[in-house]
């Protein structure tokens, strides 16, 4: 798939909680031909302008629910559908910064499937 429709140019943003920005967002579709359970998702990576955020920090959002990285290895019930935007949260003090900046995000899928673990990523310039 090709970055300019992997995310949604709409959804990049900061977040706010209790009058705080903690972190910033943004809206993304699987790399992958098919929809997925979420727990063959081995790995997001998320960097902007250079800076890679840690996994901890990073909180992935479908069909109304929301779970860590490691969370995800263990739901079957929840299944991310092939052209469907999740979110992607990344908890940073303070967010982005208004303006321009680049991401690259990479995406790790392993499915029980095949015999190999498929990495995509995808870069994307976008305003705050």
């Amino acid at each position: 798939m090709f970055p300019r429709q992997m995310y949604n140019p709409d959804a990049f943003q900061n977040v706010t909680e209790d009058g705080k920005v903690i972190g910033f967002s943004f809206q993304m579709k699987i790399q992958y031909y098919r929809g997925i359970t979420l727990s063959i998702i081995r790995n997001i990576e998320v960097e902007v302008d250079g800076k890679q955020y840690p996994r901890d920090d990073i909180r992935f959002t479908v069909n109304g629910e929301t779970f860590t990285l490691e969370e995800m290895r263990t739901v079957i019930s929840n299944r991310w559908l092939f052209g469907q935007y999740a979110t992607v949260t990344v908890l940073t003090d303070g967010g982005l910064t208004p303006g321009q900046h680049h991401i690259r995000c990479t995406q790790t899928i392993a499915p029980s499937y095949m015999p190999c673990i498929l990495v995509n990523a995808g870069e994307y310039d976008f305003t705050i």
